[in-house]
Formats: C-alpha cells, structure tokens, sequence
C-alpha cells in the first residue's frame, strides 16, 4: 500500500494555481519595517509575483499538482 502524500498546509494558504499552470504568490517584505524602503520598491512589491521555473518542482511537489 502506497503511501498518501498531503499537501503542505502552508503552501495551500500561500499559494494559488493558475489556469496557465503558472503558481501565482505574494512577494517578500511588505509586513513591517517599511520606513526605508523607497516608495518605487514598495509599489513594485505590490505587483502579482509568480513562482520562478527553477522553483517549480518543489512547489509541485507541496501543492500535489
């Protein structure tokens, strides 16, 4: 009997799965000590970031798509 594999709860709440196949997420450094940040860096960390395809088996293997 195979074991069942889980999906990573953390990558689940994180993590969204597009119809392209692409893995859409939220970018780092937003939460606190944003005073010396430039106000250009904080609008491009607004942006949508998505997962990098050097990083995309791991999170196949998190999210079991």
């Amino acid at each position: 009997m195979a074991v069942k594999s889980k999906t990573h709860s953390g990558a689940k709440k994180r993590l969204v799965k597009l119809a392209s196949g692409k893995v859409k997420r939220r970018k780092a450094g937003r939460r606190h000590l944003l005073s010396p940040h430039s106000a250009k860096g904080m609008r491009q960390l607004k942006k949508t970031g998505y997962v990098h395809s050097a990083n995309m088996e791991q999170t196949k293997r998190l999210l079991n798509f």
